[in-house]
Order: C-alpha cells, then sequence, then structure tokens
C-alpha cells in the first residue's frame, strides 16, 4: 500500500502542474477516485493514504527546498525546470519522503526507482533517478549515511 501511495503523489504532482489543478482538488480526486476503485479496465490498487497526503503536503509546502535539492543534484546545465514534468514530480514526492526523515533513504530511493521503472520502463530514466535521489538523500539526511 505504500508504493502505491507513493506512485500516486507522483502521478497527482504531476496533475496538479499540468492541469493547474489544486491541491485539495487532486488529494479528494485521488481519495475518492483511485484509491481502491473498480474501473471498466479492472481496479486500482489501494493506497496508504496516510503516506499519499503527507507527500503530497510535504511535496507542495517544501516545494522551493525541494526543488533547490534536486537541481544541486542534477548536471549544472540541467535544471529542474529543463527536465520531463514527470521525472520532476518523482523527484519532488521523493524529496519529501526524503526530508520528513520517517524513512530510511535506501529504502525512499528503492521505492521511487520502482516508480521510475512504471512510467519509464524501456529508458535509463530508474538509473537517472538512482543517482539523483542518492545525492538529495545525503544532504537531507546526512545522519543516515555516517558510520
Amino acid at each position: 500500500m505504500k508504493s502505491a501511495a507513493r506512485l500516486y503523489a507522483v502521478q497527482a504532482l504531476f496533475q496538479m502542474e499540468a492541469g493547474d489543478v489544486t491541491l485539495e482538488e487532486v488529494r479528494e480526486q485521488f481519495i475518492d477516485h483511485r484509491f481502491g476503485a473498480e474501473i471498466e479496465e479492472g481496479e486500482f490498487v489501494p493506497g496508504n493514504v496516510n503516506l499519499f497526503e503527507t507527500l503530497l503536503f510535504e511535496a507542495v509546502n517544501n516545494q522551493a527546498r525541494i526543488d533547490q535539492m534536486t537541481d544541486r543534484a542534477l548536471v549544472a546545465k540541467w535544471p529542474i525546470d529543463r527536465i520531463d514534468s514527470t521525472l520532476r514530480a518523482l523527484f519532488r514526492a521523493a524529496g519529501a519522503e526524503l526530508i520528513t526523515g520517517k524513512t530510511p533513504p535506501k529504502v525512499s530511493i528503492s521505492e521511487f526507482v520502482d516508480v521510475a521503472k512504471a512510467f519509464f520502463p524501456e529508458g535509463r530514466e530508474a538509473s537517472f533517478v538512482n543517482a539523483v535521489l542518492d545525492h538529495m538523500a545525503h544532504e537531507a539526511q546526512p545522519e543516515a549515511f555516517e558510520k
């Protein structure tokens, strides 16, 4: 359920940016119509609502901080506003989880690399996401990497 919440958070953040949707609108839409909902094509996986809301709220409330962390992890010629909007949403959701410090960074990284694989199954994005998130994790939780 936590993996689904992470995936939904990335989708919601993408939707907010692409569709100019408010935080409350997207939160309600996902909780009311996606978490465990049955549709003609199948069923949405139930997600952890608390984690979804935490990631969403933290990503929005700390977007400037998370974007700055992401920028520092990216190559200088590729600031966050030049990367794919799906990856931007993913970095914001992952950054939100990293700054809360409630999940070990290696778990967060692994989970969001899996999310990247779901969105980009044929590409090299998963390796890129792993490298960027590793850099962000060292910045957000340096104590987790001390021996």
